[in-house]
Formats: structure tokens, sequence, C-alpha cells
């Protein structure tokens, strides 16, 4: 398919659908000098209010699309837009009602986490300066810097840096928060804090455009998910939507699973077989109840039965075909 065929078929029906999205792309495309393929015609569509995780293997093209985004990098071909505006066209109205962490924070070492971000609320042109401490308070309460508000930078912890990398980002209201791996570094209860703060965000109205590697966060805190793979999206919408298109199994523990394999596929559930000297099936539209009294009826003495749900997990290697690499 060509670029222009993949414009076309991406463009939205209408101007209201195209307003319901934070972000959207049409064919966007990263190529390097080298030849490298970073993000290949991504057709990104986040609804506005979502929170959204943008999952992918190392290498995927996730930090490439962010950067994009932001005007950090320009595309190869193909278009994009934000909060109702194409860009890199409208950046200049765009980018200010947008906050950012990509890569990690960098900033003075030898000033406190306070200095900097006033020297950050000091160079932004639409900031007022008479509110300033004010929403510098606010923005290190949030993420739980207040107590270290006053210590130099050079001092901080990973976590702590990735903390004041967030509180920068939210020092003005923003529409659209874009957080690239906003938990790398943080201690369990750091990574809460900041998953509170994302589901807080996200009642608030405020779209959150999460690029993660953990998959448990991405099912806590996300609406919506876009999986990448060799820089493509290989799929993409709501949590419910992904999870109504996997298999739900079944699984009988019995001393006789060849007996409940039989009684499975009696019932009509789709590919009964023994593993591991249990008996599995797809669950179908059976009631599990009903499965378990079959099995009591023809004489399956069952020890355990359990419905499982795919996790994220199991479907994203469905989907990309290769495992997940946690270390991001």
């Amino acid at each position: 398919m060509s670029v222009a065929e993949a414009q076309a078929r991406s463009a939205p029906s209408d101007a209201s659908a195209s307003a319901e999205l934070a972000i959207e792309s049409a064919a966007l495309t990263k190529r390097f000098r080298s030849g490298q393929v970073a993000v290949d015609t991504l057709e990104l569509r986040v609804p506005r209010g979502a929170v959204y995780g943008f999952l992918g293997p190392n290498g995927s093209g996730k930090t490439t699309t962010i950067r994009m985004l932001l005007g950090l990098i320009f595309p190869t071909s193909g278009r994009y837009s934000m909060l109702g505006a194409a860009l890199p066209a409208s950046a200049g109205s765009v980018l200010p009602r947008v906050g950012a962490l990509v890569e990690g924070p960098a900033f003075h070492p030898y000033l406190s986490g306070r200095a900097n971000l006033a020297r950050l609320d000091a160079a932004d042109l639409t900031a007022t300066g008479r509110t300033a401490p004010r929403r510098i308070d606010e923005a290190l309460e949030r993420v739980g810097l207040t107590a270290a508000a006053g210590k130099r930078y050079r001092h901080y912890s990973l976590g702590m840096r990735q903390r004041l990398g967030i509180a920068a980002a939210l020092l003005q209201p923003r529409e659209l928060l874009l957080l690239d791996e906003p938990t790398n570094g943080l201690d369990p209860q750091g990574t809460r804090e900041v998953r509170h703060l994302i589901h807080q965000l996200g009642r608030e109205g405020v779209t959150v455009f999460v690029s993660s590697h953990l998959l448990a966060e991405v099912e806590q805190v996300c609406t919506h998910v876009g999986v990448m793979s060799t820089g493509r999206m290989v799929w993409q919408g709501s949590l419910p939507e992904l999870a109504a298109q996997q298999r739900v199994r079944v699984r009988v523990t019995t001393s006789d699973p060849q007996a409940a394999r039989d009684v499975l596929a009696r019932l009509g559930l789709g590919e009964p077989t023994v593993v591991d000297g249990e008996a599995l099936a797809v669950l179908g539209s059976i009631d599990p109840e009903r499965i378990v009294e079959a099995l009591v009826e023809a004489g399956v003495g069952v020890r355990g039965f359990v419905v499982e749900k795919p996790r994220l997990e199991d479907v994203f290697v469905s989907l990309t075909g290769e495992g997940f690499d946690v270390s991001g």
C-alpha cells in the first residue's frame, strides 16, 4: 500500500471525528540516513481524555514516535496532529498545551529541585511570573518531592530525577501529557504514586500518552493501548476491545485429565487438549457452571477448575510474535 493510499484510508470521515482525537497520525514514517526505518506508516488514534498505553519491545519505535510528535525530530513522510491542529505548522499554539517527559529529564546539577523548576518556568513565555511559586509548590507536591525540593539535583536518586521531570511537565495546566517510561527508576511506593497521579490526571480530563515496558502498569492505569512491533502499529483500541478478541480458556485439574478432555469436547468447547496433566479448552459461550456440572455427572473428580483470561503479556506475544524486553 502506497503512502498516498494509507493517508486516504486513514483520513477521518468528518471534522468531528478528528476533533475527538488528542493525537492523530496518517502514514507517519521516520527513515534515518542509515536507511533504518524506525517508524513505518504509523496510524495513531488517541481519544481525548484517554490514558493511552504505548507498548512495544526495545527498538520498536516508541521513543522516535514521541520525539516526532514533539517536533524534536521531523518525519520523513506522513502527517500528524495534536489537539486538533496539524503539526509542525501549529507547534507554536499547540505545544504550550502539551507536557512531556522524554528519555529521562536533564536539569542543572548544582541547583535544587525547586530552583530548577523556577528556571524552567521563567523561560516559558506563556507562564505568569506572579503565580510561579504556587504552581511550583503544587507540582512538587503532586510528585511527592516537597521534602526534597531544597536538595541539589546532583544528589537526587534516579527515581527522584524522574519525579522532577514529571513535575516540570505539570508546571502549567496541560491538555495532553506525553510520558516516556515515567516510572523508570522508581521504587514500588514511587511507582504507586505515579500510577495514582496518572489516574487522577485522567479523571481531570487530561489525555495521557504513556510509553512503557511495564505491562502490569499499563493494565492498571490505561484505558486504551497501542502495540508497536518493528516500527509498525500492530493493534490499538480500548482495553475492553482488546480483551474481547482474546480467547478465554478453562483449565481442569483432575486425576483423569483424558476423561475431562472428552467431556470438554462433547460440550463443544474449542481445542480440547491435555497439557501437563491438566485438561484445557477454549471456553466459548458455555457457562462455566454447566461445564463443572457435566464433569461431575461424568464421574470426573474435579480438584480444580479455573477460567483463564489472557494476560496482557500473552496478548502482546500473540500480536508481535516475540517476548517483551522488560529492560526497556
